[in-house]
């Protein structure tokens, strides 16, 4: 198999990865090419509609495991290939000279063991580092099972790691990945964290992770509230939410006719709420087994469940009442306490510093008085009829990043 083909199957194959990333690090060092700014990364499409920024491949899909959801598992019968390391640094080198990326995200199957695929990488990243002076980013799976030792060797050559949690119960785990564990997940993720606590050169841009959605009955309770636990003792930058394409027939997998990408979309505004917002778990929902509601945004969601703290008053609110009002931003509640001080806000003003007044005026009153006079006492099933986004229900469009003629043309140095 030919370095084209081998790029075809292995680039294919690591679109079910999304917890890549191209934020966050500046490499120290100044010589070699490649920049890691967090500007300057730029993004292209998977087929499912999700969005990647670097070149994204797998070094093999070859796998000991049989995880049920995965294309890649060992029962499944489909092609095979794996890179050398020589072979994936020289691509990186030729993609990036050409400006059709300016990193790597790197993820593998597991082939022959865990420590074999680990030394892989490894090799792969201390040669795009050393042979070829790329200074560019990377961001590299950490495999489970694989030896601490070699995940520390690997940290320091990379800007993010990331070990997937795959599902968001240890039942869930038990049921479809036969072959994993939840220490064999949670046990390189907490060795990431306290190494990177202790070394200011290792994983410089942190790590990050993946939830599948929709393969299994886990609530969308569960998987807020453990990337909660996840943000708080890890110290994540992002869990990334992908929604599970149906790509294998087994019974132990829930019937899933299409990726739900609108529940996946619900679950990265939730995931904002949390990190940026200080929301929790228990306030965005009733009960464990709750799912976020697909007609509005969950910041819209939890207003409308708890209409007795509305309306807030905008020339009197704290920081901390405004960001939970839907409409307003973190930014825009800091131009309203900024400005508040000078002169007594109205709704002309709330417009001009971003404020969405679709949403937000159903919950704000500037001087004790609303948007409109109809808007006192309305019940929530009205507000949210006029709030539900007809657009955001309707089925992304999905666009293609694996192009075989551009490849092509990369490879045999046409362009």
């Amino acid at each position: 198999m030919d370095i084209l083909e081998k790029l075809e199957v292995l680039g294919a194959a690591a679109k079910y990865d999304v917890s890549c990333a191209s934020s966050g690090s500046k490499r120290e060092k100044h010589f070699g090419i490649g920049s890691t700014f967090s500007a300057g990364i730029c993004h292209s499409w998977t087929d499912d509609g999700r969005c990647i920024s670097l070149l994204k491949v797998l070094f093999t899909n070859e796998c000991i495991f049989d995880c049920a959801y995965c294309i890649n598992r060992k029962s499944n019968d489909i092609k095979r290939a794996t890179f050398t390391p020589q072979e994936v640094a020289e691509l990186t080198i030729n993609f990036y000279k050409r400006n059709y990326i300016e990193g790597l995200f790197l993820s593998s199957a597991i082939k022959n063991s865990p420590d074999w695929t680990m030394e892989m990488l490894f090799r792969t990243v201390w040669l795009l580092r050393f042979k070829y002076q790329f200074n560019g980013y990377i961001h590299v799976k950490a495999i489970p099972y694989a030896s601490l030792d070699l995940i520390k060797k690997t940290g320091f050559l990379a800007d993010r790691m990331s070990v997937n949690i795959e599902l968001p119960s240890e039942k869930s785990l038990r049921l479809l990945c036969p072959n994993k564990t939840k220490e064999s997940i949670l046990k390189p993720m907490e060795f990431i964290t306290k190494v990177a606590e202790e070394e200011k050169n290792f994983v410089s841009a942190g790590q990050s992770t993946q939830m599948i959605i929709g393969a299994t009955d886990d609530s969308d309770y569960k998987i807020i509230n453990l990337s909660q636990h996840l943000y708080k003792k890890f110290k994540l930058k992002r869990v990334y939410y992908s929604a599970y394409t149906p790509v294998n027939h087994d019974p132990r997998i829930l019937k899933v006719e299409s990726p739900p990408l609108l529940r996946e979309h619900r679950l990265y505004q939730a995931d904002w709420l949390i990190r940026v917002y200080n929301f929790s778990a228990d306030e965005l929902f009733k009960s464990k087994d709750e799912n976020l509601d697909l007609e509005v945004d969950p910041k819209v969601m939890w207003a409308l469940r708890n209409l007795d703290r509305f309306p807030v008053e905008v020339n009197r609110a704290s920081y901390e009442e405004l960001i939970r009002v839907p409409g307003v931003g973190i930014k825009s509640a800091r131009r309203i306490i900024k400005n508040r001080v000078f002169h007594s806000l109205d709704f002309e003003d709330l417009k001009k510093m971003g404020v969405v007044l679709k949403r937000a005026k159903y919950f704000l009153t500037c001087n004790g008085k609303t948007f409109e006079r109809f808007l006192i006492d309305l019940p929530p099933e009205k507000i949210k009829q006029k709030l539900i986004d007809k657009n955001s229900l309707q089925r992304p469009r999905q666009l293609s990043f694996f192009d075989r003629e551009v490849f092509t043309s990369v490879i045999t140095g046409e362009i």
